[in-house]
């Protein structure tokens, strides 16, 4: 098959939502309708046999949460479709701004009963500053909630959407009796904890006719031509064009828990999301049908399988194919590397693939080799730009409980930091380690996978923070005399790279106001 033939075939999204608003949930239904999974797992952290397959981490299966984004692919409807279902607990946000990065679409799940959160708002937001498509689901249609326009006026007015519904639920909670199709022309019944099969569609062209009160009771299909009539006067039609500019987003509305509109969702998205798209570097836009193979490394996960304590870094392909066993060019290091054994994911379950195409994910066995935001091509020196790297908001001290693990604890902190979701100091003054995290609960899973993973037991002291910036001067005498003055509040990263510990926000701006030949960065690309 031709190279623009595998590039149209590939959808390749990301899922995001504030916590509980049955993301992962989404998710597992989106691979059991692709038939990637015989049974659905739950996600909440009671003790059920069997997980959600996209938490696979044992701190996802005891808490119930998502703290890591997981990829899974599957077929349907002749697509290839690649999901990554990232954390919605905003303490691991920075793992989702970066995959965000390397998604070509997205998916926004909303509850319906609290509508707009917090983190969604910040997530969507990152997905407009890189006008990523994006198809709206709000889930939970089997519990009372918001009424549907006011859902709509609330992602409009909270998050600056130009919606489009395309289904539309015909009562809600105990009241559901279905969803009506908008996209499809189907009336789809409302059946508890079904299979959404084909057979329980019912083609309803003209809701007029007198099938729909058969189907749904003469006051549901009463409600539902007044409230078709206001969307087909209020709301504009689907515009593919668009939605792939990200200007128009499609709305859905279901029940993950139920497979309660999850299709009419699926088999709309295969249709209108759009295929891989360009990429910027710090030199050209690279596009997925160049013949030259390039991609960038977005993640980094430390023991994906504990037993075999592997290290993959997982690999976003942008142009060309990438092949197993060749030679590649790895642009920060300036050398060639092979890989024999490259994977395509199920959540932690891998498989061995010989090529892989734009769009694609592939888990790349890491020695140590790769940072977050490496680039791989034949041979072009490039840098694919836009993975961010942001200033920790909290800091702990780490203390080692087992002097006798010193070394497992180092080469754990390393490989963890490697991951990207949390930093490590190192005090200027007198070398005591330091995490900077973005939110607290990362604190708890390093804590966890330092014990569980490396065999080292930590404990921290508090710190009293206000922010981590960077340090940059062009004038190396003034670096100098504010790398005398500030002593005790400077630190080295992980690269070696010098670091100011502000107390306040105060302290920091009479010390930017002392120093002003000095730049203090707070974001930087990776």
């Amino acid at each position: 098959m031709s190279l623009n033939k595998e590039i149209e075939k590939r959808r390749t999204f990301g899922i995001i939502s504030h916590p509980d608003a049955g993301k992962t949930t989404l998710t597992e239904k989106l691979l059991l309708f692709g038939g990637a999974i015989q049974i659905a797992g739950a996600v909440k952290s009671n003790k059920i046999k069997r997980h959600a397959t996209s938490d696979f981490m044992e701190i996802e299966k005891q808490r119930g949460i998502s703290v890591a984004t997981s990829v899974m692919a599957f077929d349907y409807l002749g697509k290839r479709i690649n999901i990554l279902d990232t954390p919605g607990h905003q303490d691991f946000a920075e793992d989702t701004y970066r995959t965000l990065n390397a998604v070509d679409s997205a998916i926004v799940v909303i509850d319906v009963a609290k509508g707009v959160e917090p983190q969604t708002e910040k997530l969507v937001n990152v997905c407009k500053d890189r006008n990523t498509p994006m198809i709206v689901f709000i889930n939970k249609l089997d519990r009372e909630g918001l009424d549907g326009f006011d859902l709509l006026d609330e992602l409009e007015e909270k998050l600056g959407m130009s919606t489009c519904p395309l289904s539309w639920p015909i009562g809600m909670g105990q009241r559901l009796k279905g969803i009506y199709n908008i996209f499809e022309r189907k009336l789809r019944l409302f059946r508890p904890h079904g299979s959404s099969l084909e057979d329980d569609a019912v083609v309803i062209e003209d809701i007029d006719s007198d099938e729909l009160e058969q189907q749904v009771g003469e006051q549901a299909a009463k409600e539902l031509r007044s409230e078709m009539e206001i969307i087909d006067t209020v709301y504009p039609d689907l515009d593919i064009e668009a939605y792939r500019r990200g200007e128009q987003h499609p709305v859905f509305f279901g029940s993950a828990i139920n497979n309660f509109g999850v299709k009419e969702l699926l088999d709309c998205f295969v249709k209108i999301s759009p295929p891989p798209l360009e990429r910027p570097t710090d030199s050209r836009l690279v596009r997925p049908d160049e013949e030259n193979f390039s991609g960038f490394v977005f993640k980094i996960h430390a023991n994906m399988d504990p037993r075999h304590r592997d290290r993959i870094a997982f690999l976003r392909i942008c142009a060309g194919v990438f092949e197993r066993n060749t030679n590649y060019y790895h642009v920060r290091l300036d050398r060639q590397l092979k890989f024999p054994n490259p994977t395509a994911f199920m959540a932690e379950k891998k498989s061995i693939v010989d090529r892989a195409y734009p769009g694609d994910i592939v888990g790349l066995y890491d020695s140590g080799n790769f940072k977050i935001g490496d680039t791989l091509t034949t041979g072009e020196k490039i840098k694919f730009t836009g993975i961010p790297n942001f200033s920790p908001e909290q800091f702990r001290y780490v203390v080692n409980k087992d002097p006798m693990k010193t070394k497992q604890l180092d080469k754990g902190l390393d490989q963890l930091m490697d991951e990207g979701v949390a930093q490590l100091f190192t005090k200027v003054d007198n070398n005591r380690k330091i995490i900077g995290t973005v939110g607290a609960l990362q604190f708890e899973v390093i804590q966890y996978r330092l014990e569980h993973e490396y065999g080292a037991k930590c404990d921290y002291e508090p710190l009293n923070l206000y922010k981590a910036c960077w340090i940059k001067a062009k004038d190396k005498k003034a670096l100098a005399e504010f790398e005398q003055r500030r002593k005790n509040s400077l630190a080295r990263d992980k690269k070696g790279e010098l670091v100011f510990l502000a107390e306040s926000s105060w302290a920091l701006q009479r010390v930017q106001e002392a120093h002003p030949d000095i730049e203090f960065v707070f974001k930087s690309e990776v």
